[in-house]
């Protein structure tokens, strides 16, 4: 049975009676649907918890959120639904971001971290590993869609739904909107608060990395998955699929997350496992 209650005037969806919760935040161009398979196969072991991002309800008025903004929310979030407990975190790109930074500031409220797909996207070691095409795509797509942004209106809209189709994006285009590129925009022109605050992402709970290895360039380093999947309780997976491998492999990614929660790999199965994807 679903719980639904308004934190902020953001409804958050509840599903499931474990006594262990799992707080699902998507990132773009995504809303809390993207969880549904997670959420219909995690619900009959663990408390599920999700929400569409502030600023990212095509419903709800255009706004922007800041970094401090958006980390408030997700706070707010958490303590409305953690029963006094530590949560883990389930995240997905712009959620990635969202959620590393709600973990730096509240190391005590999270036990464990399932991030998919974006790793330390914001390193030096990312952006040498990219060659000049693959800067100019990163660079074309986000500038694009921080324009759009910054359009807005139906030009914003169609401008980010073409910009979505020409990625690949799974998502249903009537859950589109430029409303939802307001981290693109804020990362370029630093309005409503910049990003470049970000604490770095050092994790000291177990962590299950999650990534598509389909992709013209990737949101983590080697150094980085090599360094993580090497600490005790971490492990280090690549999907044959593109940004989002929890819609295009559900029962494998399920799995994997199933097997993982609970009895997270030692170093010698992570291993053997990287090796075989």
């Amino acid at each position: 049975m679903q719980q639904v209650i308004k934190v902020d005037g953001i409804e958050v969806y509840i599903e499931g009676e474990g006594t262990e919760t799992i707080v699902m935040i998507h990132g773009w161009p995504d809303t809390h649907r993207v969880w549904d398979a997670q959420v219909e196969e995690l619900k009959q072991r663990y408390r599920c918890v999700r929400f569409t991002l502030p600023g990212f309800d095509i419903t709800k008025p255009r706004r922007s959120y800041s970094l401090d903004g958006t980390i408030r929310f997700i706070s707010y979030v958490v303590n409305s639904v953690s029963q006094k407990q530590k949560v883990i975190l389930m995240l997905h790109d712009w959620g990635c971001m969202f959620g590393y930074e709600y973990y730096m500031r509240n190391k005590q409220a999270v036990s464990a971290i399932i991030g998919v797909d974006i790793g330390d996207a914001q390193s030096k070691a990312v952006q040498r590993s990219r060659t000049l095409s693959q800067k100019m795509m990163v660079n074309g797509y986000q500038g694009t869609l921080a324009l759009a942004w910054a359009i807005g209106g139906p030009i914003g809209n169609i401008m980010t739904r073409t910009m979505a189709r020409i990625l690949g994006v799974p998502s249903p285009k009537e859950f589109i909107s430029a409303k939802m590129n307001f981290p693109y925009y804020i990362a370029a022109a630093g309005e409503s608060g910049s990003y470049r605050s970000l604490v770095p992402f050092v994790p000291k709970v177990p962590m299950l990395f999650i990534f598509g290895a389909r992709k013209p360039f990737m949101f983590h380093s080697d150094a980085w998955a090599d360094k993580l999947a090497q600490k005790e309780g971490c492990k280090v997976v690549a999907f044959n699929t593109d940004h989002w491998p929890m819609l295009r492999q559900p029962e494998r990614f399920n799995q994997l997350v199933m097997g993982w929660l609970e009895k997270p790999a030692d170093n010698d199965e992570a291993a053997e496992e990287n090796a075989a994807a």
